[in-house]
């Protein structure tokens, strides 16, 4: 004789009070488990308020005039991160190191003070992806006077000096 562990089963209908009640006491609070790639898609994690790089003027596309700058992150390892600023028509390049966070007020501000340092002529546009670090965009806008643009999600083709550089 074998010492098996039965585990009743239960079946429950599609809807009704009984699957409702059962389901409250799921470990997730849900009645269905999710795959993981699956979310809802409620605006939450997005970034708001946002200018697309279609938008930006056309002389920064064409190279023509210096002042168009594209920026991205840089991850080394354990806490230490670099933002990178390309600018378009010299291929310039910045690096900006960020004191141990890289949250999006610590990196508004790191690119800010950094920005701060070029003549006005240089001061013209920002290109950025869609990622978390630059959520506080509209800040530095108002902190530089230099507008930010977007690139369209898993588009990083669309910044084509930073990435190169």
């Amino acid at each position: 004789m074998s010492h098996e562990t039965i585990y009743p089963s239960l079946f429950v209908q599609s809807r009704g009070a009984l699957r409702k009640e059962l389901a409250r006491y799921l470990r997730s609070g849900r009645a269905r488990r999710r795959p993981r790639g699956l979310s809802v898609m409620n605006g939450q994690g997005q970034l708001r308020g946002t200018a697309h790089i279609s938008q930006r003027p056309a002389e920064a596309n064409d190279r023509a005039v210096p002042g168009h700058w594209e920026g991205d992150l840089l991850f080394g390892t354990r806490s230490s991160t670099v933002a990178t600023l390309v600018e378009r028509k010299s291929r310039f390049v910045m690096l900006v190191g960020l004191p141990g966070s890289q949250t999006a007020d610590v990196v508004a501000d790191a690119l800010a003070e950094a920005i701060a340092t070029l003549p006005e002529q240089l001061r013209r546009s920002l290109t950025w992806d869609q990622s978390k670090e630059m959520a506080e965009h509209a800040r530095y806008s108002v902190a530089t006077g230099v507008p930010v643009y977007f690139c369209a999600p898993h588009s990083p083709w669309q910044r084509g000096s930073n990435e190169n550089t």
